[in-house]
């Protein structure tokens, strides 16, 4: 897949020399020319053609999460408080938490 698309990324960067070294060409011409005909197009293909690869990653760590949580413990992500901040650190900024009274 990536020999397709650095030969793809030469053709358009061959189109775009030649369209800024042209008589009638400009550079303006030559960068709208990579754009469109070059980074646009290949964005959406190795996109779309990621997909499937992207699935079966989603699909391992989602299974690796229902695993870990089958043995017991909790991943990393579930586990309440995970942030790393003290309990009390509100209040030791200064600022008083603000209660009813009964």
């Amino acid at each position: 897949m990536y020999l397709v698309v650095i030969a793809w990324m030469y053709v358009v960067l061959m189109m775009s020399v030649a369209e800024a070294t042209n008589t009638t060409g400009s550079v303006l011409g030559a960068i709208v020319t990579f754009f469109l005909y070059g980074v646009l197009p290949l964005v959406v293909v190795v996109y779309l053609l990621r997909t499937p690869q992207r699935r079966r990653a989603i699909k391992a760590r989602e299974a690796a999460e229902d695993a870990a949580h089958a043995a017991g413990r909790a991943a990393p992500s579930a586990q309440p408080d995970a942030g790393g901040e003290a309990a009390g650190a509100a209040e030791a900024g200064g600022v008083a938490p603000v209660r009813k009274e009964p």
